[in-house]
């Protein structure tokens, strides 16, 4: 028996339009009173951890340059920077660290504490300049879903009607905004990212100072 593809009916194009029209009137990454240029989340944008905020030990200003020099350091931040790294495995690096630097043990531990804000810091702008980057590509992709949007309208509208290229047009355009939707509902998640960096960065601080009481 021979099979033939069904024509979109005008009750099949009306089920495209509802969610299609609201998700494209609403394609914005985050309100008017949230939006800072590109930057697509709610919270504050801003750039660098406040070294007052996390650290109330000696001045870092020397350490913050020269931490890379001494081997030992380098790898110690590398190892309990990620937060891969279980916070009760990284205070025990840094137990026994202190342990290790005897009468230096002030100055080691402040060096220590240089270079986890150094790479810290320096990891969290890269990933607020990510989401810059990030947001510039919402911003598009809803104009686009926008402009395909209104093009899927006028196609709807043509006469004398074309209901495949109808029915092409809405199944391109609910990709276009499932594709978009997929990509804001990950804004939420990337979003806590810079605040969980500084959180790791407050909690490894505080037990390089109470290693140095």
């Amino acid at each position: 028996m021979r099979h033939y593809r069904r024509m979109p009916t005008t009750r099949t194009i009306r089920f495209f339009r509802a969610p299609l029209f609201a998700l494209a009137l609403s394609a914005a990454p985050v309100s008017a009173q949230t939006m800072q240029g590109d930057w697509p989340c709610k919270q504050v944008r801003v750039p660098e951890i406040a070294l007052g905020g996390v650290w109330t030990g000696p001045s870092i200003e020397q350490e913050r340059k020269s931490w890379r020099e001494d081997a030992a350091v380098a790898d110690l931040v590398a190892r309990i920077a990620p937060r891969r790294t279980p916070q009760e495995e990284a205070e025990k690096l840094i137990d026994d660290f202190a342990k290790s630097a005897g009468a230096n043990r002030k100055s080691r531990l402040t060096l220590l504490f240089a270079g986890l804000y150094e790479k810290l810091n320096g990891e969290r702008l890269d990933i607020v300049n990510g989401l810059d980057r990030f947001g510039r590509r919402l911003k598009e992709m809803a104009e686009k879903t926008r402009n395909e949007t209104q093009a899927f309208y006028d196609l709807q509208n043509k006469k004398p009607p074309e209901p495949e290229a109808v029915k092409k047009a809405a199944e391109a355009l609910q990709w276009r905004v499932r594709l978009f939707d997929e990509q804001r509902k990950m804004v939420s998640y990337v979003c806590e990212s810079p605040a969980l960096i500084e959180q790791r960065l407050g909690a490894l601080a505080r037990k390089i100072i109470a290693e140095m009481e």
